[in-house]
């Protein structure tokens, strides 16, 4: 399934820098970034739980905030793009 993680992490502080470092670095891993603060991630609940768990232990829930959005496996019908299209398809084949 397609999942959507945004963020947004107070920066005022060295710490929150950290922190947003941090959290950018994880997802990473898990999918490609679509703009600053979103990542698009495919991948199963497992993996999903996984994710949420790890961005969980890292961020200030005073201060910092995660969203995920679920949009399933149909996901290509319900992802519209306008402008510049940097991103590729995570499940297309791969030619090296």
């Amino acid at each position: 399934m397609l999942v959507l993680i945004t963020y947004d992490v107070n920066t005022q502080t060295e710490s929150g820098r950290k922190r947003l470092r941090k959290v950018a670095r994880e997802c990473v891993n898990y999918g490609q970034r679509v703009q600053n603060s979103v990542f698009e991630c495919v991948m199963d609940s497992a993996k999903c739980r996984e994710v949420k768990n790890i961005l969980e232990k890292i961020i200030d829930k005073e201060k910092d905030s995660i969203r995920f959005y679920y949009l399933g496996n149909n996901y290509k019908n319900k992802v519209e793009h306008i402008g510049v299209n940097r991103s590729y398809d995570v499940e297309a084949p791969l030619i090296i």
